[in-house]
């Protein structure tokens, strides 16, 4: 529709001023795609040399730290103690995997980026710390400090950086892999996973198995082993995700703000609290050693550690679910300008209406349904994330807001493709267009009826939505002045 041509008392009243999206298509039917053909997918992203070098770097530098850590267990450990710690280290792993994927439902990240957080932990993390912790504690020796310092004063400091450093270098490179606070959580918290096993083979094949063994027998160690699993990792099993968690509300927190000084001092900030979090927990054992005073360590789990755990875990709950909300609020924006329809938009805005939707491609379009669907709600996820990224004036540069009008038109267009794939297909809906202020619908018996916007958005009604030709001016910026302002008031969140 054209911006001159704002509708009266329906969403558009509510709705900030976008760019025109072009003329209307006319109300015809839609295309259905042949049964049986391929679901369209998300446009792939070019791999330049550079960043094929620095994956190429990321890889060879992974690979040596395996390497190393392999030969050091291995050597340390012997290879019964090192099987029988890998088994028990990594059963929790799928568990606490799964915990951080649940938390990114609504844009999930890029497996590969993911698979790279994780083993960066696993082997880059654990190597360098290992080194630096030996280092420090032959140094401490010499100095005449007890070597149990080396716990407090070096190894927050050096681990909690080796764990942040992949996803740190992930936010300088390749900050539009972050949409927020939730994806900065799931990378560092896949890096510390990570760690944590490695680190946990070392207690469960070393100090559990391998010391009963040699001091009474394989029946000794098998306790052992029981024995610090329950207490490291049913117990304390959240510690070294906890800590870092503090450095992903950093990164999340830089990733969406425009102030400099911000992007600079939040990270700082997180990876500090993450540092003494981390050595106020590595403190406790050590005061209750010299005080001869163990419950101080059930003290600390329970006054300081388990309410810290539980916050964190409704910050998370909280934020999954604002990138749902935030689909209500960015994407009016593209209703206006013809490319949305209202309840597309309030059917994004919770999993359980996403589920509905999935649930309904299903039926009208099998398998290829579905996945047109999730490429579709994946896209329109991205595309409101994108949106915000522009109110909040993340692109200052012309090539990044070049980039970022050349990204919001690919997903324009991916989800006009996707949508395409299941519009048309369920007889029980009639055939329709939306011209970003009304319905145009074609009944079964051949009558069309305009039908106005409801008052409020109800279930989803697929109508056509041809992709509009090239705006006057580069696809999210439009004229002067347009840029960054937020709708006026959009339709309540949960309508």
């Amino acid at each position: 529709m054209r911006p001159d041509q704002w509708a009266a008392d329906d969403y558009a009243d509510r709705m900030a001023d976008t760019p025109s999206g072009g003329a209307l298509p006319p109300s015809t039917e839609p295309a259905v795609p042949p049964p049986g053909s391929a679901a369209p997918r998300m446009p792939l992203r070019r791999l330049g040399w550079r960043r094929f070098l620095a994956l190429a770097a990321v890889v060879l530098l992974i690979a040596a730290g395996a390497v190393f850590m392999v030969f050091t267990l291995g050597e340390s450990l012997g290879a019964q103690a090192l099987l029988v710690g890998v088994i028990a280290a990594v059963l929790p792993v799928p568990v606490l995997v799964s915990c951080f994927l649940w938390l990114d439902r609504y844009e999930p990240e890029p497996v590969l980026y993911l698979i790279f957080c994780f083993v960066w932990g696993a082997f880059v993390a654990t190597a360098i710390s290992l080194n630096v912790n030996e280092f420090s504690a032959v140094l401490f020796k010499r100095w005449g400090l007890p070597s149990a310092l080396v716990a407090v004063l070096v190894a927050p400091f050096i681990e909690e950086l080796t764990k942040a450093t992949f996803p740190i270098l992930l936010l300088i490179f390749r900050r539009r892999e972050f949409s927020g606070v939730t994806d900065a959580l799931v990378y560092c918290g896949l890096s510390a996973i990570g760690f944590a096993m490695v680190e946990n083979i070392l207690y469960l094949g070393g100090y559990g198995y391998r010391t009963g063994v040699e001091e009474y027998g394989p029946a000794t160690g098998a306790r052992q082993v029981i024995a610090i699993f329950i207490v490291r990792i049913l117990l304390f099993g959240f510690a070294h995700p906890l800590f870092t968690s503090m450095t992903g509300v950093g990164l999340g927190i830089a990733a969406r703000t425009a102030d400099r000084r911000v992007r600079i001092l939040a990270p700082i900030a997180g990876l500090l609290l993450a540092m003494m979090l981390h050595g106020t927990w590595n403190l406790l054992p050590s005061l209750a050693v010299a005080t001869g005073q163990p419950v101080i360590v059930l003290y600390g789990y329970i006054g300081v550690m388990v309410p810290i755990f539980f916050g964190m875990v409704g910050l998370a709950i909280w934020l999954r679910a604002w990138e749902g909300r935030l689909t209500e609020r960015t994407l009016p924006d593209y209703v206006r300008a013809g490319w949305l329809t209202p309840p597309e938009v309030a059917a994004l805005g919770s999993l359980g209406r996403r589920h509905a939707a999935r649930t309904w491609a299903r039926r009208v379009a099998g398998d290829g349904g579905v996945k047109a669907m999730r490429g579709y709600q994946f896209a329109a996820t991205r595309l409101a994330l994108l949106r915000d990224g522009m109110r909040r004036g993340l692109d200052r540069k012309p090539v990044d807001r070049e980039r970022t009008a050349r990204e919001e038109r690919e997903l324009l267009e991916a989800i006009a493709a996707y949508r395409a794939f299941f519009v048309g297909r369920d007889p029980q809906t009639p055939l329709g267009v939306w011209d970003g202020q009304r319905y145009h619908l074609r009944f079964p018996d051949g009558s069309r009826r305009t039908v106005e916007a409801p008052d409020e958005p109800v279930v989803p009604i697929p109508v056509v939505l041809a992709p509009p030709p090239p705006p006057a001016y580069p696809a999210g910026y439009g004229p002067p002045g347009w840029y960054g302002p937020r709708p006026a008031a959009p339709w309540p969140p949960g309508a």
